[in-house]
């Protein structure tokens, strides 16, 4: 199959998941359309064809699952036996059952899924774990993966043939549990520059109180700590030191990425 037009679709809150993706995307022939939907699904239906169309779907992964609003976003793509690659990014605990969801999600709206990575980024609230990932290691792995992939489709005439990637994980998913840990900032530092506010995908940051994050509507997923100016945004309080001493115990050795292929 000659890959004619490579569509990049991710959700990265902190900006590792998209950097990952950006790096096997980087090694795939043809003209490359990013679709970002962190914060927002497209208003209309994408589609994309059985021949030369590629999608490459990348997801964080949240308490083992695949986020609910890249997988609301992510079935606003539809193909047509198009083959995909799917990809999560997890912060070196575990990705439980989130690639599998995301390999089920692609295959539920007409892809032919034909490779599938965990890779690991820093952890989004317990940033020592992880830290510094994605490194050059695993950056030459996304890109070697990427060079598998474009071989995989340049020698198979119709991926979609091909039998999915067995990947880890049980049906029906985990659970997701509750993160009962939000940030906030400090009144003195903040100079309500509403940066936080205008970028939080579920707007739990309210102008008028942005040291303050909505519990109800707050994803815990990072991005105001990551893009503070003023650095003043942080995870802090008892429950989360807790756990940041349990999880960084339980995460201490390092995880490689996993890479699956489909195989004829």
């Amino acid at each position: 199959m000659k890959t004619e037009n490579v569509h990049l679709t991710y959700f990265s809150a902190t900006y590792t998941t998209r950097k990952v993706a950006r790096a096997v995307t980087g090694r795939l022939p043809g003209q490359l359309a990013e679709h970002d939907i962190t914060a927002s699904a497209p208003t209309a239906d994408v589609a994309l064809g059985p021949d030369g169309d590629v999608l490459v779907a990348a997801v964080p992964v949240y308490a083992g699952r695949v986020p609910v609003m890249a997988a609301d976003a992510l079935r606003r793509f539809r193909g047509d036996a198009t083959p995909a690659v799917a990809l999560c990014v997890y912060g070196n605990r575990a990705y439980d059952d989130a690639l599998l969801e995301l390999c089920d999600i692609l295959s539920g709206q007409g892809f032919a899924v034909i490779a599938a990575g965990a890779f690991v980024a820093r952890h989004s609230i317990f940033t020592q774990i992880a830290a510094g990932r994605p490194d050059e290691a695993d950056m030459a792995a996304a890109a070697a993966f990427g060079d598998r992939c474009a071989a995989m489709l340049a020698a198979t005439p119709a991926p979609c043939r091909l039998k999915a990637p067995a990947v880890p994980g049980s049906r029906p998913y985990r659970e997701p549990g509750a993160i009962p840990i939000y940030p906030s900032g400090s009144r003195k530092k903040c100079d309500r520059c509403n940066l936080c506010v205008d970028l939080c995908p579920v707007h739990a940051i309210q102008p008028e109180r942005p040291t303050r994050s909505d519990g109800s509507l707050c994803m815990s997923c990072g991005r105001c700590v990551k893009i503070c100016p003023q650095h003043t945004r942080c995870f802090s309080g008892v429950t989360y030191k807790a756990a940041e001493r349990r999880l960084t115990k339980l995460c201490r050795e390092r995880r490689e990425p996993e890479l699956f292929f489909a195989e004829p």
